[in-house]
């Protein structure tokens, strides 16, 4: 049950003011204010119509509990005046005191079960959203998350779900309840007296409004001081950390970032001081008007009976309507600030609602097929592809890998090679023309068979914050003991693992950053290797690697592509003249296909590509290949 004769706000301490940041609503919240619709609201409603029966049972709970509120206030008014009743029976006062316990223990136990079911039900809905949330974001397309800010998407599975469940827990059933309790209250005041009724109800919005306005007030100067502080806090970690200290000591600018941090730091402690400083003499006003409020009840009251206008009316009578009037305070506080609780609430349910409506624009076709992959060729034919309909990526590519070939793709950083391998397992989608693997268009295939048979290993290799034998088994969970050696095998990574103290058991960290960068790209090969895929694509996989990790990892991706189809972008010639045709593709348009040796000798493109990147890397390998032998 909650509180019988709840404090006033202004008695709750300085940072409860008006309600804090709930009591209005910002300019912002003002300007994209969501817009009320019959289809918004009664989509709302479908999530709470798989619970309306337990909903019924917290109603319930509710209006006893709101009628049981009253108890308190009637027991103390008739103990008062079997204190100064003439006959003065204890028998009396111990049957109030036992009644007011019985009374007081079944509101608790009413509270106890209108909480559970509660919590129950905003707990079963956050479940039902995060569960229709995070499977409507696996089907969004890879464009999706290169588009968005990862922060905004954990923050709406996590923070805006949430607050969902606080509105549906909280603000619905705290409706109710305030609308019981000031319902039953206002009606007990009148049936006890109409005269103190009206003197304790035209005393309320003097009580509330004033602290609304201060509470307005002292929370703008609280996001104020907020601000200054994040200011603070974004300059202490750009100058303290490892690569901030270093520049300003390499700079000699110790000085410097001192002034401004102290200069920060002293508009954020005047601020603090001025907002901690607001409504303090409002808090004296406000502490003695709320000593007032009763006095003027107890004068009206007192009146009534000296002056024996009114026999009836007792002394219990009065403190009964002191009770009630203050149990009135916070309901109707919450019920006027119900129109900015409500517009929030409508604000975080249509930030969900604009993400499940994003379109699942790759997705399998009504008649997905699962054709046949023993001839496994990979075609484009006329491909165009553009992220923004007026920057076009792709322009007109075709081209076509027999199976079993390697197919090298080389350009300039932005070219759109990395696009035109994502195509193949449609991490994204033409604009138009086709791409076909086996002959067959990829956007008639079954989604997860085309990608079950495609193989990718990038540059930025992902590992799973767990043990090795986790990430590999990522690919093929039933994979046998076996099967995994001998894929670790093949990737050159076996004797590692087994020199390890945990071996396979080994924790990777946080995206693998516990092994360096040609050991965890070696464990992808190996992950690569155990979903034996028909189509192996190379995404710059040893760009970034020292000579002896990428001679590895070479000898191993040698080993992987044997017998596939493979289509490669990559930096290093070593990779690009073993392949059986290179296309120099330049801002979205393939120039030139053919050997090494042919495009040494035809294209200027590749000539060049060939002087910048190749040539140097020879160069280097064959000095560090000549030190080794003569050592």
């Amino acid at each position: 049950m909650r509180p019988m004769n709840p404090p006033p706000a202004g008695m709750r301490g300085p940072n409860r003011i008006g309600g804090g940041p709930r009591g209005y609503l910002t300019e912002d919240e003002k300007k994209n204010k969501p817009k009320i619709t019959k289809a918004l609201l009664l989509r709302i409603l479908g999530y709470l119509k798989p619970y309306k029966w337990q909903f019924f049972a917290v109603f319930a709970a509710i209006f006893v509990s709101a009628v049981l509120g009253l108890f308190p206030s009637i027991i103390t008014g008739k103990i008062v005046d079997a204190i100064v009743d003439d006959s003065r029976e204890i028998k009396i006062l111990v049957q109030l005191v036992v009644l007011a316990f019985v009374v007081l223990a079944a509101a608790q136990v009413i509270s106890v079960l209108e909480q559970y079911i509660n919590s129950w039900i905003s707990q079963k809905i956050i479940y039902d959203m995060r569960n229709q949330m995070y499977d409507h974001l696996q089907h969004m397309p890879h464009a999706f998350f290169t588009g968005e800010k990862q922060g905004d998407i954990i923050t709406r599975m996590n923070s805006d779900i949430n607050g969902v469940s606080s509105i549906i827990s909280v603000m619905l059933t705290s409706l109710v309840s305030n609308v019981l309790t000031v319902a039953t209250s206002v009606f007990y005041l009148f049936y006890t007296d109409w005269r103190l009724a009206i003197v304790g109800l035209v005393v309320l919005p003097l009580l509330i409004l004033p602290t609304k306005a201060v509470g307005k007030k002292r929370w703008e100067l609280v996001s104020e001081a907020q601000g200054k502080q994040d200011e603070l806090n974004q300059h202490v970690d750009e100058t303290l950390s490892v690569s901030g200290s270093m520049l300003v000591k390499l700079f000699t600018k110790e000085k410097v970032e001192y002034e401004k941090f102290r200069a920060i730091n002293n508009e954020a402690t005047k601020i603090t001081i001025k907002e901690q400083r607001a409504g303090s003499w409002f808090h004296v006003f406000l502490g003695m008007f709320i000593q007032i409020a009763p006095l003027l009840i107890y004068f009206v009251g007192g009146f009534l009976i000296i002056s024996r206008f009114d026999a009836g009316l007792t002394v219990g009578d009065i403190s009964v309507v002191v009770s009630l009037v203050n149990r009135l305070y916070q309901p109707v506080r919450q019920l006027l600030d119900l129109q900015v609780n409500f517009v929030r609430s409508l604000a975080l349910f249509t930030r969900l609602f604009e993400y499940y409506d994003r379109k699942i624009e790759i997705d399998n076709p009504e008649n997905p097929v699962k054709p046949p992959l023993d001839d496994c060729s990979v075609e484009f034919c006329d491909v165009h592809f553009s992220y923004e309909k007026e920057h076009e990526i792709l322009k007109g590519i075709s081209f076509f890998v027999p199976d079993g070939k390697m197919y090298a793709i080389v350009g300039t950083s932005g070219a759109g090679k990395s696009t035109i391998i994502g195509m193949i397992p449609r991490l994204y989608d033409v604009t138009s023309g086709c791409v076909k693997v086996a002959g067959t268009d990829v956007r008639d295939y079954d989604l997860s068979y085309l990608r079950t048979h495609i193989g990718i290993v990038t540059q930025d290799t992902y590992l799973f914050n767990g043990t090795i034998l986790e990430n590999l088994l990522y690919a093929k969970p039933d994979a046998t003991r076996e099967e995994i050696e001998n894929a670790c095998r093949v990737a050159n990574i076996y004797d590692f693992i087994n020199g390890l103290p945990d071996k396979f058991d080994t924790v990777v960290g946080n995206r693998g950053l516990k092994l360096s960068g040609g050991e965890k790209q070696r464990v992808s090969i190996a992950r690569v290797v155990l979903k034996d895929p028909k189509i192996l694509i190379l995404d710059e996989a040893t760009s970034s690697l020292d000579s002896i990790s990428e001679s590895l990892i070479q000898s191993a991706l040698s080993a992987v592509m044997k017998g596939r189809t493979s289509i490669v972008i990559a930096h290093r010639l070593s990779t690009v003249i073993a392949a059986d045709k290179i296309m120099v593709i330049e801002n979205g348009v393939i120039t030139e296909t053919g050997s090494h040796e042919e495009l040494i000798e035809t294209s200027r493109k590749y000539r060049e590509l060939y002087e910048t990147q190749f040539k140097k890397v020879i160069e280097y390998e064959k000095q560090h290949s000549e030190k080794h032998l003569s050592k």
